[in-house]
């Protein structure tokens, strides 16, 4: 009795303190976390890291991923907008590229129905791409606990994987590994600017050509959002709202000019589509240009490779108090087909200008 009551007293006490950490913007840890951590910090101060990494064979929790995707969903809004998958320690991922539109057809008992349920799938390989990123700890951050040490590595990745996650996003060519030099092949996600029927071995995916958009008038935006609304094989599909992804200075040179309209009060509405549209900024899209699109319909696959180790690397030496450690994180990217996104010509995006229509009255009797 008395150690159930110690044991309660002391699960009291850590509840309040992990209350008081998550009023202060620090997230609360699970056991694997905490566990994962403090082994870690273990390893780090050995006298030889590389030697104690090594033999650390305690795998990167899930949850922390998540997290980390979390975070950076949060402080870039295109990510939000597409399909990530956390794919653990998978090296392959298998999606469906039918739309959900895949049909069981009457016939025989097994041959056909299941030569055509395997051709309604894909395959990613996620050993393909990588991102890599440096880890520079102090000594002195493995002192301050678990909690702290969690929400320093998932600031800096964050930070890291995030821009490089956009760049491939919006405009990856792929991989192409056709050129003699290594140092010039192509390690990339799919793009959502990128033609999928465009290949080089040693250029990767082509870009598709812009279209020429002069406003944002219900007939002009409805024959782009046609082009979307049927897959590869010419199935149409539902669309409830898509995402305009545009440079931040196309967006005030031409977008807001094109989406602004005044109302009766005398104030503006911003960003007034004929269709329910999300307008993201991104630095990665070309002056001038906009990339419309299904944002679903971009899947991101992204886990930890095999192991999830971090490992200590003696070529990066800043501090002699301070210790790099590199992570790896595997994935790769593509739209699910090749009309989920269009590549517009923005440059003579005319402004917004409301019609007036004079309407002639017969005189009365």
């Amino acid at each position: 009795i008395e150690q159930a009551v110690l044991a309660e007293a002391k699960g009291l006490v850590k509840a309040n303190d992990n209350q008081i950490l998550l009023g202060r913007g620090v997230r609360v840890l699970t056991s694997e976390e905490r566990d994962y951590y403090q082994k870690l910090a273990g390893a780090m101060r050995a006298p030889d890291p590389k030697q104690a990494l090594a033999n650390f064979n305690v795998v990167l929790p899930e949850t922390i991923i998540n997290a980390i995707f979390e975070d950076i969903t949060e402080e870039h809004p295109l990510l939000r907008e597409i399909r990530f998958e956390n794919a653990g320690a998978l090296i392959r991922w298998i999606y469906s590229n039918t739309n959900g539109r895949f049909l069981a057809q009457w016939g025989p008992l097994c041959g056909d129905i299941v030569k055509q349920l395997s051709a309604s799938f894909e395959r990613l390989d996620l050993e393909q791409t990588k991102l890599s990123a440096f880890l520079p700890v102090c000594k002195a951050m493995l002192d301050l606990g678990p909690e702290w040490l969690d929400r320093y590595v998932r600031t800096i990745l964050a930070e890291a994987i995030a821009n490089g996650l956009e760049m491939g996003i919006v405009s990856g060519r792929g991989v192409a590994t056709g050129a003699a030099d290594p140092a010039q092949r192509i390690y990339e996600p799919i793009g959502m600017d990128r033609d999928l029927s465009q290949y080089d071995q040693v250029l990767g995916y082509a870009k598709k050509n812009p279209i020429r958009v002069e406003d944002f008038e219900p007939a002009t935006y409805g024959q782009l959002l046609a082009q979307l609304a049927t897959n590869r094989n010419n199935l149409y599909r539902r669309i409830t709202r898509v995402i305009l992804v545009v440079n931040p200075a196309t967006y005030f040179n031409k977008v807001m000019p094109a989406t602004t309209a005044r109302v009766l009060d005398g104030t503006f509405n911003r960003d007034v589509f004929p269709f329910p549209t999300t307008v993201i900024q991104s630095a990665w899209v070309n002056e001038g240009e906009g990339i419309i699109g299904i944002g679903r319909n971009y899947l991101m696959a992204m886990g930890i490779g095999q192991g999830g180790r971090v490992e200590y690397s003696d070529e990066y030496r800043f501090l002699e108090d301070e210790r790099v450690y590199l992570t790896k994180f595997y994935g790769t990217g593509r739209p699910v087909d090749n009309n989920s996104f269009l590549v517009l010509d923005l440059s003579d995006l005319k402004p917004y200008v409301p019609k007036v229509a004079v309407v002639e009255k017969t005189p009365e009797a």
